[in-house]
């Protein structure tokens, strides 16, 4: 082991040689000793949770949007409990967690994005798909850190892919949705 190879009377000599090694053991274990000494509430997945916050609670998203799959709400929800599972070490529980997410889906909309001319027609030329998810964020420790906001997500698609296509393409619809779920996971626990 390094340190049973270091003698302090050594490094503590009197002299040049003594100091060097004194500045060196400085050196080295400084960065450490910084990196170690922190105070608890950063961690390296760039989470800012006060260590007293043990638990979340994820009620289920309501879809109100008319044109949204049905499935879309217990799939938003549950990808959400997984974001935070596999992100923090906070406990899910089913309510009165430390920290709170409610809300709803809010909006689903498809849309022309780019209209193009087509002779004498004016066409779409992609399709967009818009998301909105309305969150009420609660945090039982820190009230100051409470917030109701909606967040938003889109992907454009091919002209040639109807709304029906686009809902049975499970890929093309999570990716939107994570792009919310990483936005209020970072609103709520890492303060961007």
């Amino acid at each position: 082991m390094i340190w049973n190879r270091f003698n302090l009377r050594t490094a503590c000599k009197p002299g040049a040689a003594g100091r060097r090694r004194l500045l060196g053991l400085l050196a080295a274990g400084l960065p450490a000793a910084l990196l170690l000494g922190g105070c608890g509430i950063y961690s390296f997945n760039g989470t800012n949770i006060d260590p007293a916050v043990k638990t979340i609670s994820i009620q289920t998203f309501p879809s109100a949007a008319p044109n949204a799959p049905a499935s879309l709400s217990q799939r938003f929800t549950e990808d959400l409990k997984d974001y935070f599972q596999r992100n923090t070490t906070l406990k899910l529980v089913p309510r009165d967690g430390d920290l709170q997410f409610e809300g709803s889906i809010v909006a689903y909309d498809y849309a022309p994005a780019a209209i193009q001319q087509v002779g004498t027609v004016s066409q779409a030329g992609a399709n967009r798909l818009t998301i909105q998810v309305q969150l009420r964020f609660t945090n039982t420790k820190n009230s100051k850190q409470d917030f109701e906001q909606t967040f938003q997500s889109q992907a454009d698609f091919p002209s040639t892919q109807d709304i029906a296509t686009v809902n049975n393409d499970q890929s093309a619809v999570r990716n939107i949705t994570r792009n919310i779920i990483s936005d209020m996971f970072n609103k709520s626990v890492a303060n961007w």
